[in-house]
């Protein structure tokens, strides 16, 4: 499909992390331009310096419609993907889509389905693969020697949600909020599918969303990784430790701060720069779009993602048994 040389975007959803995309949309990429924003409260308009030429809808459907408008970003809850997903692929527009890509596996393989038929992009933003502490982890891990083991950590404060949070993600908890991330990074990191799950969560969803999960994966290769999640009252932590033959690299990205020790215990240090994730995550999107080059997040790897997920949920409802991958959508 012929893409112009400057992209006309369009936004669906202008809530805290909306504005975000809009703000470096109008401010930092010269060769894009943010030309509508559909937000639930379009009177409100868009309250982003440089932001008076846009043009504000109530209704996706109309800005999806819009033949200024070459492609979509959602940031909406995920309960709402696969709709807005699959009226896109149908307008043969371009789509970005806030991490999760999916609320379930089975939504998550007929978004991708759709793109793949229709041959539309279709990008997942999972932000965290941008930052530079996780870059920084890929470019120095054969420092490890052979990979052994590899954990992650993650815990977010719980404050700033509102009381419907929960169900923008089908009523699933922090492992699909912020902890798919970390199912996506497993992936990333090895180099390796996912073969194996376990998980223990401390509520089984849709009842009760969880607060806490404890996962334990295994790669194709028999490779051992543990992920915790968390909300937690105060006290963000993000962080994941390579265990090596020849030593380990733990990468902190909270604190942008990487250490790596080798098999003697002889330590070296050093920081990280500050990451602008959502910002590089877009002019990538852009970038695939404007050089016919596949998405650097496709969809199959946003799908991959809700699918370990999938299989944390199942685990868990049977009291932390083992889940083989695939399964069956």
């Amino acid at each position: 499909m012929p893409v112009p040389s400057q992209i006309g975007l369009g936004l669906i959803g202008a809530g805290r992390h909306g504005i975000r995309y809009a703000r470096h949309l109008i401010q930092d990429i010269p060769d894009a331009r943010l030309h509508a924003v559909c937000r639930q409260h379009p009177e409100q308009g868009l309250d982003v310096p440089g932001s008076e030429a846009v043009r504000i809808y109530g209704r996706p459907e109309e800005l999806i419609a819009d033949p200024l408008v070459d492609a979509i970003i959602l940031v909406v809850p995920p309960v709402l993907h696969k709709d807005l997903c699959l009226a896109a692929v149908s307008a043969r527009k371009p789509v970005l889509i806030e991490k999760p890509l999916a609320t379930t596996y089975s939504d998550a393989c007929v978004m991708v389905e759709a793109a793949a038929r229709a041959r539309v992009p279709l990008m997942t933003a999972h932000t965290l693969r941008f930052d530079e502490t996780i870059q920084s982890l890929l470019a120095f891990r054969s420092r490890v020697g052979r990979p052994e083991q590899l954990v992650m950590t993650s815990h977010i404060e719980t404050k700033g949600r509102s009381v419907d949070h929960a169900y923008g993600y089908g009523r699933r908890g922090a492992l699909l909020e912020f902890g798919v991330h970390l199912l996506d990074l497993v992936r990333l990191l090895t180099g390796e599918e996912i073969e194996m799950v376990q998980c223990v969560l401390n509520q089984i969803p849709p009842a009760h969303p969880e607060t806490f999960a404890k996962v334990h994966l295994r790669t194709l290769s028999g490779m051992p990784c543990s992920i915790e999640v968390a909300r937690v009252a105060a006290g963000r932590v993000g962080r994941a430790e390579w265990i090596g033959s020849e030593g380990r690299l733990l990468a902190d990205w909270t604190n942008r701060h990487i250490r790596y020790t080798d098999s003697a215990s002889r330590s070296e240090e050093w920081s990280t720069a500050l990451s602008p994730t959502v910002l590089t995550t877009l002019r990538e999107f852009l970038r695939a779009l404007q050089r016919h080059t596949s998405m650097p997040i496709t969809g199959e790897d946003g799908c991959r993602a809700v699918e370990i997920a999938e299989a944390c949920y199942r685990s868990a409802e049977a009291d932390g048994a083992s889940i083989t991958l695939p399964l069956k959508a």
